[in-house]
């Protein structure tokens, strides 16, 4: 089936079943969403990767069905006034999950980069030479970063 025909299958739904599919798509989204969040607080990020592929096709499928529903949002407003009232309240519910899940993403992701920059600069630190020179100091001529140290940055 073409996507042109899917999205004619769509908008030729019911109001209330677009509304009600909209709905489902909409809290399986805010649920894994929730889910994430919950892994990433406490510090689950391997778990929490984990559902990103899942989190992915259910953005996909909600923002397909939010796009029916405001290309058939005239036709909705006057069949099922009140599934889509529902509708944009849940909706609304999904910028202020998408925020929290966002700043802690952003915060899991500046605490493992401060991690990984410390263990550079410890084993750099380590890696400095400890002779002295002639005026019998300490050198301090190796001040460049270490090199070889790889990070893995998939989350």
């Amino acid at each position: 089936m073409s996507a042109a025909n899917r999205l004619a299958q769509l908008d030729n739904l019911e109001a209330n079943d677009l509304c009600t599919k909209t709905s489902m798509a909409l809290d399986a989204l805010l649920d894994i969403m929730n889910q994430e969040t919950m892994l990433l607080r406490a510090g689950h990020l391997k778990e929490a990767g984990v559902l990103t592929p899942k989190k992915s096709q259910m953005s996909q499928d909600y923002v397909t069905l939010a796009r029916a529903v405001k290309r058939e949002a005239t036709r909705l407003k006057a069949q099922a006034p009140l599934a889509i009232e529902k509708l944009k309240i849940k909706h609304e519910s999904l910028a202020t999950q998408m925020a929290d899940n966002l700043r802690v993403l952003a915060t899991s992701r500046n605490v493992t980069q401060d991690l990984l920059s410390d263990v550079a600069k410890s084993v750099g630190n380590s890696q400095k030479p400890k002779t002295y020179n002639t005026g019998g100091i300490i050198s301090t001529q190796n001040n460049a970063p270490i090199k070889g140290l790889s990070i893995d940055r998939a989350l």
